[in-house]
């Protein structure tokens, strides 16, 4: 059906090309489609505007080797009408094929501009991993972590955040990104006849390492590096299989100093990261974005309806405009 409407649309385009756009191919078009084939839907005017905005964004004929190609025709239409750079909006679509994401959690994560935080954290893994997985690392953690899943009700203790956190397990994971595998919460550690506590303890799958996240609900300190270091230290030690790589640090505090941080950093073998949490949509991007989300609830209802809606339209038809 991709292949078709990509079809479909690139020949509108050689028609208003040849005959002008006063010429009301679209219209004419849509007319003899609906005359020609009566039990076929998906051939108003609006959706054949959209098979050549299609056709137009994506011109190359071998489409089916796309990304693109592979996902649903509301997913194309979401990238057509919220992603206006070509660059992003294939990045977009790889992530969406790779990672499995509905139309509808498309539409959320571009929403919470999930790739444009990629790779932003402030680490040291250019001097504590060789190149080639310092790359992998740094695409791996973003900078800030959006939990706006918890509600917009200001947490006073980490332990809140992290019950919160742990409560809306398979939102976390998702917001994490692919790879990720919960391992525990408050994971017990014994050092030197004392007991300490990993917030939180997760395995990565792609890069084939363990991942201590510790979270603050205040703003960063440079002592927490060194509580995170020994972390890793014992997880090297008594967790890690001799085929694991070495154990990566994710520090998310509620604000950093970015400079602090980078002299914070400076020293430590072990591969850490530093990125800011928010439980609303509150920093700069480039539209400058300053918004807030709703509470949980009303996001909760809001997608049961919008399910509902999708559902009903899919039985009704392909005409998704």
């Amino acid at each position: 059906m991709i292949e078709l409407y990509w079809h479909i649309g690139n020949d509108i385009l050689q028609r208003q090309n040849l005959e002008g756009w006063g010429a009301r191919v679209i219209d004419r078009l849509s007319a003899d489609l609906k005359n020609e084939f009566p039990d076929m839907e998906g051939y108003s005017p609006r959706n054949l505007g959209n098979m050549k905005r299609f056709a137009n964004n994506w011109p190359d004929p071998a489409i089916l080797q796309q990304p693109v190609a592979k996902l649903q025709w509301r997913s194309i239409l979401i990238l057509l009408s919220k992603v206006k750079e070509k660059s992003l909006r294939e990045l977009y679509a790889q992530k969406a094929l790779e990672q499995g994401w509905s139309s509808n959690v498309l539409d959320h994560m571009i929403d919470l501009h999930f790739i444009e935080r990629e790779g932003k954290a402030v680490t040291n893994f250019d001097k504590t991993f060789p190149p080639m997985d310092s790359d992998m690392a740094l695409q791996t953690f973003k900078d800030p972590y959006l939990f706006d899943f918890i509600g917009t009700a200001e947490a006073r203790r980490e332990a809140e955040v992290e019950q919160a956190l742990v409560n809306h397990l398979e939102r976390f994971l998702m917001e994490l990104g692919q790879g990720f595998a919960f391992v525990g919460r408050q994971v017990h550690l014994e050092i030197g006849g004392d007991d300490f506590y990993i917030d939180l303890l997760f395995y990565h799958l792609k890069l084939r390492c363990y991942v201590v996240v510790e979270l603050k609900a205040r703003n960063f300190k440079p002592g927490d590096v060194s509580q995170l270091n020994m972390y890793q230290n014992v997880v090297n030690e008594v967790l890690c299989h001799p085929d694991d790589k070495p154990t990566i640090g994710l520090l998310l505090v509620k604000e950093k100093n970015r400079t602090v941080v980078e002299y914070s950093l400076e020293g430590y073998t072990n591969p850490i990261g530093v990125a800011d949490w928010q439980n609303e949509i509150n920093f700069a991007l480039p539209d400058d974005i300053q918004s807030s989300l709703p509470t949980i609830e009303e996001i909760e209802r809001e997608m049961k309806y919008i399910d509902s809606q999708f559902d009903k339209t899919e039985s009704d038809g392909d005409d998704i405009e």
